[in-house]
């Protein structure tokens, strides 16, 4: 018997048949609830969270976070320009990225920004530069690369190692901040760290934060006030059945650590506020017996969700109707399958090797769970494809959020044939 799922209070047959598939919805309440309990986690330190705009910049997110007295923290003039348009008051705004150009810079600059998180020393040199010709003080602070090892599911979101692009080794950084207290186009504020991402045990942080606290001691003890850290973001979700970070642990570690500098803290969480509020519902089209392997081949593939493909990410898929459409209508209670996409390419899935049940036919409806971080966010036009529309549900009504791209879409910008 299929699953009878709700997002929001709403029904998610529901909600494909009236904004079709594939499709990306959003629980507001879950957002909101999750964004307020990592604030009330770290009340004792009365944080600056700015939320991590690259998780999921959908406008009608942001709002609603915006609304509620976070920060944002951005990692391009883009992201920066949705946070400014959905109402985070710049001054609550912090800019990572180790690859600012000076578009983005001066965009930073216009703006008025809480502080520029920089990760070079020829960063800090250009944004001087920048700040000095148009008169105006540059408000920064210093990435540092703690180089502490932590697991992560993958590779790829380990950020934290002296191998990683990220940061300024922290030998180096104290170097850069006496260079700067000598200037008068910018001001250091403070020390950041962010060592990864998908992270569900408290020690790496604590082991990294005393680091970048030790530094910041040093630093102040040497003449240059310090006003805050940045212990970054990176908070575990629950995926597979793994736990996810304990953020009430967390902060009780991390408040007496910093209250002991007297510092203030900034928080940088975009998976733990948005993952678990998102589903990307899916239509199953086929189903096809390739040797001793069943396909499932859906009409969202790594062209709407890349996790899967490029992290080896697992999403929780839930079949939550029965289809009308062909196939075997005495296909089994179980199957362990392959649930591919569209796209022309053999990375291209949404899971495999997995048990569905019941077993998905054609038309089918498929419910892709734990997608509100990096699903929308990293979707492309690739096999030109147009992305899939985002809604919003609070209470039991929907809103679009971001409407369904069309084929003209795609050549939009272009020139060309007339």
């Amino acid at each position: 018997m299929c699953q009878v799922l709700r997002v929001g209070g709403m029904a998610a047959t529901e909600l494909a048949e009236r904004f079709d598939t594939p499709l990306y919805v959003y629980d507001s309440r879950r957002i909101e609830e999750n964004a307020l309990a990592i604030r009330r986690a770290f009340g004792a330190t009365d944080p600056l969270v700015a939320y991590s705009v690259k998780a999921n910049g959908n406008l009608a997110v942001l709002g609603r976070l915006a609304g509620l007295g976070l920060g944002a923290d951005v990692t391009s003039a883009g992201e920066l320009h949705r946070a400014l348009r959905a109402g985070f008051p710049p001054d609550r705004i912090v800019y990572a990225g180790v690859g600012k150009t000076e578009t983005e810079i001066l965009a930073g600059l216009d703006a008025g920004i809480y502080s520029f998180h920089v990760e070079s020393a020829q960063e800090l040199e250009r944004i001087e530069r920048l700040a000095r010709l148009r008169g105006q003080r540059a408000d920064f602070g210093i990435r540092v690369n703690p180089n502490v090892e932590v697991r992560t599911p993958h590779e790829f979101t380990r950020t934290g190692r002296a191998i990683d692009k990220f940061g300024v080794p922290r030998q180096e950084a104290a170097g850069l901040l006496e260079w700067a207290r000598a200037r008068d186009a910018v001001r250091p504020l403070g020390l950041a760290m962010h060592i990864g991402s998908q992270i569900v045990d408290v020690e790496p942080y604590l082991r990294a934060l005393d680091k970048l606290l030790e530094l910041a001691e040093a630093v102040i003890d040497g003449g240059t006030p310090l006003s805050y850290v940045d212990m970054g973001g990176g908070f575990g979700i629950r995926y597979e059945g793994e736990e996810s970070l304990d953020i009430q642990a967390l902060a009780d570690r991390v408040a007496p650590r910093i209250a002991r500098l007297g510092l203030a803290l900034v928080l940088e969480p975009g998976r733990a506020v948005v993952g678990e509020a998102g589903v990307l519902l899916t239509r199953v089209e086929y189903v096809k017996r390739n040797g001793r392997k069943t396909f499932v081949v859906v009409d969202g593939g790594m062209s709407e969700l890349l996790r899967p493909s490029h992290y080896g990410g697992y999403h929780e898929i839930e079949v939550v109707r029965t289809g009308a459409g062909g196939g075997d209508r005495a296909s089994p209670e179980a199957l362990r399958v392959d649930v591919v996409g569209p796209v022309c390419e053999s990375g291209d899935f949404l899971a495999r090797d997995r048990v569905l049940s019941p077993a998905p036919r054609p038309g089918d409806l498929l419910a892709v769970h734990t997608v509100g971080a990096y699903g929308f966010a990293m979707a492309s036009n690739y096999n030109g494809r147009p992305r899939p529309a985002e809604v919003m549900v609070e209470d039991g009504e929907a809103s679009l959020a971001r409407r369904r791209e069309t084929i003209d879409d795609l050549l939009r910008g272009e020139e060309g044939v007339r």
